[in-house]
């Protein structure tokens, strides 16, 4: 009943997070959906919902973007959930935060002390989104996590 229970608050939770925009020139709406990636016999890979997740889920975010007005660029940023450990974006562009979106960078150049910083550090997420690519009305950001 227990592990019920907390599944049931972490599948609220991870449908419950909202990216947040930085403050820019353009007007954006977001929106955004949680998918867990099953494998289903004969059928192989499949982005379901996210209604049910256990521990070593692969969970597949996608952030939608919707330009309303303005001109320029912006910047979405994903805070993860503790529940979930980042895994990494369908296009590379990210940088990633370790200390609640206080300092960014890539994940690969980034240390904790001596040693070098792992998926399971990242806090918060960030892609900025280029004028030209903002020009074009709307756009998704693909990312991946891992259910702890």
């Amino acid at each position: 009943m227990t592990i019920r229970r907390n599944l049931t608050k972490l599948s609220c939770a991870l449908a419950l997070v909202v990216p947040i925009m930085a403050l820019a020139s353009p007007s954006v709406a977001l929106d955004s959906a949680v998918f867990v990636e099953r494998v289903v016999p004969n059928k192989g890979r499949l982005l379901q919902p996210a209604s049910a997740l256990k521990r070593g889920d692969r969970v597949v975010y996608v952030v939608s973007w919707y330009r309303m007005g303005g001109q320029g660029g912006f910047t979405v940023t994903n805070p993860l959930p503790k529940k979930v450990y980042f895994q990494g974006s369908a296009d590379g562009r990210e940088e990633v935060s370790l200390d609640g979106g206080r300092t960014w960078g890539k994940l690969d150049g980034l240390r904790i002390g001596s040693r070098l910083a792992a998926p399971e550090d990242v806090t918060h997420v960030r892609w900025k989104v280029p004028a030209d690519e903002a020009a074009r009305g709307s756009g998704q950001i693909t990312y991946s996590a891992i259910v702890r």
